[in-house]
């Protein structure tokens, strides 16, 4: 195991790992888009971006595009390379605000939270969209882990965290329960070829009927693409 560091709340980190990464000549046949951060306050990124929108969603998206041309050249027909998008059952109550996407207007842990998780979805399906536009071994899925017993809970309210301590046992996902579903979807021979898939305990399911709108998909990915510095070549593809 080789670590290479990037902070996923900065796009200039996110830059220098992906040339690091590239130096190196590895091929990648699977990125797995995992960091994240719930309920905190009010606060920005480095870059100027809402925290929660900054590195749940614009953080990988960034991340996945510097990325696609080693995925391509990793996967081929019979083993696709594979992305895997961790998000949230919270994505399911979450409204995406394309002329506020920084919470600014009004600001709620609770709202931009949800929002980058449903940005995250949308985000998988145009990806896939493209990927099969562009005739390209590479499938992206996107996944929820449930509720897993970890540290993410740190910024909720203290009963909460009271609640939490005296019931994870019994309602709680482990980590490794909770990553279940995110190796399923990057190794399983059932999922070889399958994309934009919403995933939840192993199986194909519903994700919010917003996360299907293809204009609403079509215009995250361009907005995404002025906020992260990135061309927009997907725009010209159906």
């Amino acid at each position: 195991v080789e670590f290479l560091y990037c902070d996923l709340a900065s796009m200039k980190s996110i830059r220098q790992f992906v040339q690091q990464f590239r130096a190196k000549n590895c091929p990648l046949h699977v990125l797995v888009n995992n960091a994240g951060v719930m309920l905190v306050p009010e606060r920005k990124t480095v870059d100027g971006f809402e925290e929660h929108f900054g590195l749940n969603y614009l953080g990988h998206f960034l991340l996945t595009n510097l990325l696609l041309d080693a995925l391509k050249q990793s996967g081929t027909h019979s083993h696709n390379a594979r992305i895997i998008t961790v998000s949230s059952a919270t994505h399911y109550v979450g409204k995406l605000h394309l002329n506020d996407l920084q919470s600014r207007c009004s600001y709620s842990p609770h709202g931009a939270y949800a929002q980058s998780k449903l940005a995250l979805v949308l985000f998988t399906y145009r990806l896939q969209h493209l990927l099969t536009a562009n005739g390209s071994h590479v499938t992206a899925n996107v996944v929820d882990p449930g509720v897993v017993n970890t540290e993410l809970y740190k910024h909720v309210f203290w009963v909460v965290k009271v609640v939490k301590w005296l019931t994870a046992w019994l309602f709680f996902k482990t980590p490794e329960e909770g990553a279940s579903t995110t190796i399923y979807a990057a190794v399983s021979p059932e999922m070889e070829g399958a994309g934009g898939c919403y995933l939840y305990n192993e199986e194909r399911t519903k994700s919010a009927d917003t996360s299907y709108d293809e204009e609403l998909q079509r215009r995250l990915w361009t907005e995404s693409c002025k906020m992260v510095g990135i061309s927009d070549e997907a725009s010209r593809l159906p």
